[in-house]
């Protein structure tokens, strides 16, 4: 089983959604690896302090599409951010991320040479949340590797696909969506996913983020006091 291969355990295949990502809760849901050969986390302390769980599922699609392109093309370099709660709800400062089906990504950059490198993401710059890029996709020396960042968003599509899910929403800065779609992949990801086309409330630069689709319970509704 592809989840047990990639480190995810078979307990989590009792994962259970609830309500949205905007109002739910998650049951039996996982932590994503710390690292692989191609990726990390945003931050070694994301995972002790309980910020990395995913409904398995989604577990499942995200290691899939980083394998894959460890195998495509081993120089690149990933890493993803914030996805939610051990048990879902609330979870600030994001307004979504609730029911387990919610990942952020950092965008994947390249240095001065031309290298795929990790994009530092220091706790002076709120873990990478608050680092800038310019319209050009740039950060100083870093620039943001669109192409990478396309055929990322197509090995989710690709692993959410074998999984009976899709990608429900993209959000990435929309100054970038030209950039993005200019790339070899660009054409089949405009047909194939939903990108906000609108601002979203903070400024989606240095990270993209992905709602999974997974039919979902819905939430018990609170007892009425008589």
């Amino acid at each position: 089983m592809l989840g047990l291969a990639l480190g995810v355990p078979a307990w989590a295949e009792g994962s259970r959604c609830f309500g949205s990502v905007a109002r739910g809760r998650l049951e039996g849901g996982v932590q994503l690896p710390a690292r692989g050969p191609n990726f990390q986390a945003y931050s070694p302390l994301a995972g002790p302090a309980g910020r990395t769980y995913v409904h398995a599922r989604v577990a499942e699609v995200v290691t899939a599409a980083y394998a894959a392109l460890q195998a495509e093309d081993a120089s690149l370099r990933f890493v993803y951010g914030e996805t939610g709660a051990a048990g879902g709800g609330p979870f600030r400062p994001h307004r979504t991320h609730q029911n387990g089906l919610s990942v952020d990504f950092f965008v994947p950059v390249r240095d001065a040479a031309g290298r795929a490198v990790f994009l530092p993401t220091e706790v002076s710059t709120r873990f990478g949340y608050d680092l800038e890029f310019d319209a050009e996709g740039r950060h100083g020396e870093l620039q943001i590797d669109f192409a990478a960042l396309a055929e990322h968003l197509h090995r989710l599509h690709l692993a959410a696909t074998q999984q009976g899910m899709r990608l429900a929403l993209v959000i990435l800065d929309p100054a970038y969506l030209p950039h993005l779609f200019a790339t070899p992949r660009g054409a089949e990801l405009r047909t194939r996913l939903n990108f906000m086309q609108r601002p979203a409330w903070v400024r989606h630069d240095e990270h993209y983020h992905v709602d999974f689709d997974l039919p979902c319970q819905p939430l018990p509704r609170p007892a009425v006091r008589r």
